[in-house]
Formats: structure tokens, C-alpha cells, sequence
């Protein structure tokens, strides 16, 4: 498996307010039609990949984050950890199915990592 970049996100203190900014700047459509309420982003391109817009811990600044697809999680964290990362955000399952988690590189920088019920 290549491991692609399959989804991002906005990480923002502010999530509704960042979203009205996207929606407005680019011309995304938001949408919370899910069981977590996550703000679900699509760009309408055709091209290039979707992603979603969620509430930043307390106290924390916003930032970007990458997804990338993995064939199994258990054994990417194993092995991040023997590169020096460290995981935030254990491996959970999410109601539609799909699973990740989140680790921190070893230079500061939060990436999610997943497997997706169905490829997109």
C-alpha cells in the first residue's frame, strides 16, 4: 500500500468561525451531517482531497493537520514510536467506521494516520 494523503484538517479554536471563512474565501461547502458533528468540508474541485474543520483543545493554537492512510495502525504507531514519536491521540474507531489516531513527529508536527471502512 503507497500510503496516500487522503484527508485533512483544520484544527481551530474558532471552528465555526473558520469554517464561515473557507465557505466564503474558496466557496467550500461545510456540512456537520454526522454523528460527531464534524464539520465536513468539500471543495467541489474534482480533484484533490476533502477535509473537515474540528474544535482545537482548550488553550491550544489551530493548526493544519494531514491524514494518511495506513494498513494497519497498530504497527505504524510501533514503528513511529521507534522513530521518536510520540501518540496524542490514540487508535479509536469512529461511528461511520473508519479508524485512526494521531501521533507528533519527532520535530513538534501532530499527523493523523487511518484506515478507511472503504476506499474513497
Amino acid at each position: 500500500m503507497p500510503n496516500p494523503v487522503v484527508r485533512w484538517q483544520v484544527v481551530s479554536s474558532q471552528p465555526q468561525a473558520a469554517a464561515e471563512f473557507y465557505k466564503k474565501l474558496f466557496g467550500w461547502s461545510v456540512g456537520q451531517d454526522n454523528a460527531m458533528g464534524y464539520r465536513e468540508v468539500e471543495t467541489g474541485a474534482g480533484r484533490g482531497i476533502d477535509g473537515g474543520i474540528w474544535p482545537s483543545p482548550p488553550g491550544q493554537n489551530g493548526f493544519v493537520q494531514l491524514f494518511v492512510e495506513v494498513p494497519d495502525i497498530d504497527a505504524c504507531l510501533a514503528d513511529a514510536a521507534k522513530l521518536g514519536a510520540k501518540v496524542v491521540v490514540p487508535k479509536s474507531v469512529l461511528p461511520d467506521g473508519d479508524a485512526m489516531a494521531v501521533l507528533v513527529d519527532p520535530t513538534g508536527l501532530a499527523l493523523g494516520v487511518c484506515t478507511l471502512r472503504d476506499s474513497r
